[in-house]
């Protein structure tokens, strides 16, 4: 890819103009509509976004209709790629023209936990999840045509021509990577192979299960089959994810709907001579953190939970598995710290290590999102990349 420069200097300083695909109501279509975007304030940077893809998360939060999350209107999408258009003060990192990463989990690079090796989590920014803008609250950068403030969404809101993002979720990429590929790793993708490089960290010659094969599940194959798993086994009720899950090193799979009266778990240790060293859960039910649990070895057994239930009920676990050896711990964002590890990963691909490429199952405009969302409902789609200016 050549250098990216931007051709809106003008406006900085300014609202700019520009279209975004509005939530209106819950389980509605997204609405395409024109907006104004202000621009970015201190430690704020404005991106023009080239390229933006959608994930469950973003499904899960278009039909969310109650609760402390509901918000209307709200512009969603936090998987993109875009380039600055202008910054605010005290924006050192960033300038005009680069290609940037937005993500939705911060690193402010200040604070204790982002300083230590031990955790990706941001003591300073991580625990606030429900504000429009990082340092300003319930602050919209967003506005209707009748005046009306619009909700952001994870700090990103990508569903849009332009967007303001705080630089604590702000990744200077490459201008190498192709922009397409580079947005998998905004959210999915890399809490795949984080999870398999990083939290569970896995040896060559490994065994693993992963329970749920999409985008995130898929991610976590592709990190195993780097790394020189052994066996990697594919747990989906969908039988159209198998062929696909070859191409990330998928070496065996089971269909929970073909075991008749056996537990997932006992397949799985039939399969493994007593369990797997490792599994990973990336589907949002508490029973497979279960099964999932069962699944691993006796004395070693790790269990990385990368799905939640949407409720945040409680899982039982057996406390003598864990007397025992096994564990289970969470892998939010893979483990990862964007600013410095995202930069690794693009690095991987562009040695032709990583395989980005077979994400992609669709492409198409902006403007046929609501498409896109249809086939990801539908499980026919992997990741769907939407294109700003085609």
């Amino acid at each position: 890819m050549g250098k990216i420069t931007s051709s809106i200097s003008s406006y900085e300083g300014k609202p700019i103009r520009c279209k975004a695909a509005i939530c209106r109501k819950a389980g509605e279509a997204l609405v395409i509509e024109e907006i104004y975007v202000d621009p970015p304030q201190a430690y704020e940077v404005r991106i023009k976004i080239l390229c933006t893809s959608l994930c469950h998360t973003d499904l899960s939060f278009l039909k969310l209709d109650d609760g402390p999350h509901v918000r209307f209107p709200r512009i969603l999408g936090h998987e993109a790629v875009g380039v600055v258009e202008s910054i605010g003060e005290h924006v050192d990192a960033f300038k005009e023209g680069d290609v940037v990463l937005p993500v939705f989990h911060p690193h402010c690079e200040e604070c204790r936990d982002c300083k230590s090796s031990k955790s990706n989590w941001c003591t300073r920014f991580a625990e606030d999840f429900l504000s429009n803008t990082r340092r300003y609250g319930m602050t919209s950068r967003f506005k209707d045509s009748s005046g009306e403030n619009i909700h952001h969404f994870l700090f990103v809101s990508s569903f849009s021509e332009y967007t303001v993002v705080d630089i604590a979720h702000l990744v200077k990429i490459s201008q190498e990577i192709p922009v397409d590929k580079a947005t998998l790793l905004s959210c999915g993708v890399s809490t795949g192979i984080g999870a398999a490089w990083k939290v569970a960290d896995l040896e060559e010659g490994s065994t693993i299960a992963v329970f749920g094969l999409g985008a995130v599940g898929l991610a976590v194959a592709e990190g195993a089959r780097v790394r020189g798993a052994a066996k990697i086994i594919g747990v989906d009720i969908n039988p159209d994810k198998f062929e696909l899950g070859r191409k990330f090193g998928i070496t065996d799979f089971v269909n929970p709907s073909l075991c008749g009266e056996k537990k997932i778990s006992e397949v799985v240790k039939e399969m493994t001579e007593g369990g797997v060293d490792y599994s990973f859960v990336c589907v949002g039910l508490n029973s497979s953190i279960s099964e999932a649990f069962i699944s691993t070895r006796t004395g070693i057994g790790k269990t990385v939970v990368l799905g939640i239930d949407k409720y945040l009920a409680p899982a039982s676990l057996d406390s003598f598995d864990i007397f025992r050896g096994k564990s289970v711990c969470g892998g939010l964002f893979g483990g990862l710290k964007p600013k410095l590890d995202i930069p690794i990963l693009v690095d991987h691909y562009l040695k032709k290590e990583l395989n980005l490429d077979s994400f992609i199952t669709h492409e198409l405009k902006f403007e046929e999102i609501n498409e896109a969302f249809d086939l990801l409902e539908q499980g026919k789609s992997l990741r769907c990349i939407l294109w700003m200016d085609k």
